[in-house]
């Protein structure tokens, strides 16, 4: 049998792993931490599970916002001064990626298919693991100030319309009506029918990947270092621990793909944008579905541990100290959202976490056959549609791994585009 090693146990490898099993394959999979723990990109996750995430971070006009990203160290999008000489071939491409409509456009035109009814997908293996209850299909809002406000983000809609996302207005006093705890000051909503939420991403990874235990992998809790070889064929994976023999391995290793990547024969310029969440616990307040506010560029979600408010990108690297004082602008934009929630919040009350997108300057992900051999598959750098994209990325390795066509164009996706 044919024996598949699958490194990294997030979302992506969780849903890798169950494809692999599916179609006959032996599967192991490794990760020197526990499946959804705190150390997972997924465990922190803003919960929104939005086919409508095609618009890349970076749109035209971003380059006149780098000296802010420089000087305020506590907005929305900044990067340390420290890192700032080894992450600027980065945030060239990243700038340049979407220095046009056109090649926003041409990002969505990608994206949109690996996101389309993720909802959907993810329902169906929450159920197949027990934990159905994690997955909300009621829509995912955007809240604005007023009209103005939403038609200042004009390209971004025009973007979204044109790859064949719809939403609905919702005008004040709808809005009063459907999320009464709403500060008074937002008149004017988004509804995208189609979106939903994960209630608890680390919970579903880890079920996912108990499943796939229960499937028939092997999990092994060890980190990958490299690989071995031979005449252009894999021979094994090499281990902190030693070699695994494997035929075939997938990297989904997220923000600490880029050096296997590298040993695999492919160069890529994968960076992490540092992420933060704070959680509320013990709270009634908050929306009845997920909420964007656009003055806070945040998510806010009801989850299994409390009231999520999700956001925040920092290029500091891998190894930086966290800035909590990031995490405290969260929780402070929540309460000013609804103000129904206490202002003086014990510390015990507010749960806070900081972890690792891994982002690729064009906002597209790697996914396709390594260059030294195909035995080896890049499944990792989604940036900002990790947790949306697992299920549909997990199919198209699968079909990688069995030699057959996905079911969605991935030529964007090739990690040699930057050869």
């Amino acid at each position: 049998m044919t024996h598949v090693v699958i490194i990294g146990a997030g979302i992506v490898g969780a849903c890798s792993a169950l494809e692999a099993l599916r179609r006959g394959f032996a599967v192991t999979i490794l990760d020197p931490g526990p499946p959804g723990g705190e150390q997972a990109a997924s465990y922190g996750n803003g919960t929104w599970l939005s086919p409508m995430s095609v618009i890349p971070p970076a749109t035209p006009g971003a380059w006149k916002k780098v000296p802010g990203w420089l000087t305020d160290p506590l907005g929305p999008l900044s990067i340390r001064w420290s890192y700032l000489p080894k992450v600027v071939p980065w945030l060239v491409r990243y700038l340049w990626a979407g220095w046009t409509e056109a090649k926003v456009l041409r990002t969505a035109q990608a994206l949109r298919p690996l996101l389309l009814d993720a909802p959907i997908l993810h329902a169906e293996l929450a159920a197949q693991a027990g934990v159905g209850h994690l997955i909300r299909q009621q829509g995912l809002m955007y809240i604005y100030p007023d009209r103005a406000a939403f038609e200042a983000e004009a390209l971004a809609w025009r973007v979204r319309g044109a790859v064949g996302v719809t939403w609905r207005e919702i005008p004040a006093e709808e809005m009063r009506q459907q999320e009464p705890d709403i500060d008074p000051r937002y008149t004017f909503g988004i509804m995208v029918e189609e979106g939903g939420n994960c209630r608890d991403p680390g919970g579903m990874v880890a079920a996912l990947v108990a499943l796939a235990e229960a499937e028939g992998a092997k999990r092994i809790q060890v980190a990958a270092t490299g690989f071995t070889i031979r005449g252009g064929r894999l021979v094994a994976v090499d281990t902190e621990s030693g070699a695994i023999p494997a035929d075939r391995a997938v990297i989904c290793a997220g923000a600490y793909s880029r050096a296997l990547a590298a040993l695999a024969g492919d160069h890529v310029p994968l960076e992490t944008e540092r992420g933060y969440h704070a959680v509320i616990e013990g709270t009634d307040v908050g929306p009845r579905i997920p909420v964007m506010p656009s003055d806070g560029k945040m998510s806010v979600s009801r989850t299994e541990g409390g009231l999520r408010v999700a956001g925040q990108v920092e290029i500091a690297g891998l190894e930086a100290e966290p800035n909590w004082k990031r995490a405290e602008i969260l929780r402070d934009w929540v309460i000013s959202a609804f103000p129904a929630l206490p202002r003086d919040l014990p510390a015990d009350r507010v749960k806070v976490w900081m972890g690792h997108r891994p982002s690729m300057p064009d906002a597209l992900p790697c996914v396709g056959y390594a260059s030294a051999t195909p035995d080896v598959i890049h499944a990792f750098g989604h940036g900002h549609v990790g947790l949306v994209a697992g299920p549909r990325t997990g199919r198209i390795v699968g079909a990688l791994l069995a030699g057959e066509t996905p079911e969605i164009p991935i030529a964007p996706f090739d990690p040699r585009r930057f050869a």
